[in-house]
């Protein structure tokens, strides 16, 4: 009983802050929806935006999915342990396989299809830099979000400075870029002087150099996941069992 105490009170403990995940998650998903100044909100005005990027402004929907679906894991964990119920546990234990089974689908499709992925950046960067071309320096919404993500990740555009050429900023500004652009100068920031600033670069390169020198830190904590999920199986399988025990 000292083993079986021991799993149910870990399988309550787990389930319990899982369930607090996925309402906070929830939360999150339904406050992304009905925020209309949100970055997704800003995506959506956006023009020449290739179709499959059309998907990044269901973030809120996908939240949301993924909060209900970890308050309905943690719901059934957490109760199926305390109550006992068999029931529970075999359905807490069907779903976090088919959660299991989607991810390493999923990592097997990236893997195989990282060339399409690489067209899809492609894309993001030439609707990007039309969109600053466009509306920087014109439209209030998109000058002020561009400015905080390159005063936020210290990066200049989206490829480098050469994106605000011919931008209404650009225009109204006598030929001048950003000053998120040139930082370490006083004087303004014209093509000579932005050129001369190697120390800042565009926003993306600027996010996957992040994402690269945290490829181990990514890979470990995917794995560790996989670690639990496995682990949360395996246990609601041995309380499952122990209750038929019990019970026959």
């Amino acid at each position: 009983m000292g083993c079986f105490g021991f799993l149910k009170g870990m399988m309550v403990l787990f389930n319990g802050i899982i369930f607090l995940a996925g309402a906070a998650i929830l939360g999150v998903g339904i406050w992304v929806k009905v925020d209309s100044g949100s970055i997704f909100s800003f995506l959506g005005k956006i023009d020449n935006v290739p179709p499959e990027l059309n998907q990044v402004l269901n973030v809120g929907y996908l939240l949301i999915a993924i909060g209900a679906l970890l308050l309905i894991i943690g719901f059934l964990g957490c109760c199926g342990a305390i109550r006992e119920s068999q029931c529970m546990l075999l359905m807490f234990f069907i779903i976090v396989l088919v959660v299991f089974i989607a991810e390493v689908a999923g990592a097997v499709v990236i893997l195989v299809f990282r060339p399409l992925a690489d067209q899809l950046l492609f894309k993001l960067g030439t609707a990007a830099v039309e969109n600053i071309r466009k509306d920087y320096g014109k439209n209030p919404d998109t000058t002020g979000l561009w400015n905080t993500t390159m005063t936020t990740l210290k990066c200049c555009g989206f490829y480098n400075y050469t994106d605000f050429k011919n931008s209404s900023y650009y225009v109204n500004n006598n030929n001048q870029f950003p000053p998120q652009c040139c930082p370490s100068y006083s004087s303004p920031c014209n093509e000579t002087v932005a050129n001369s600033t190697t120390t800042i670069t565009g926003c993306f390169p600027k996010i996957k150099k992040l994402i690269d020198d945290n490829t181990v830190v990514i890979v470990a904590v995917a794995l560790g996941i996989a670690a639990l999920e496995i682990c949360a199986m395996a246990v609601s399988l041995i309380l499952f069992c122990r209750i038929k025990s019990k019970m026959g």
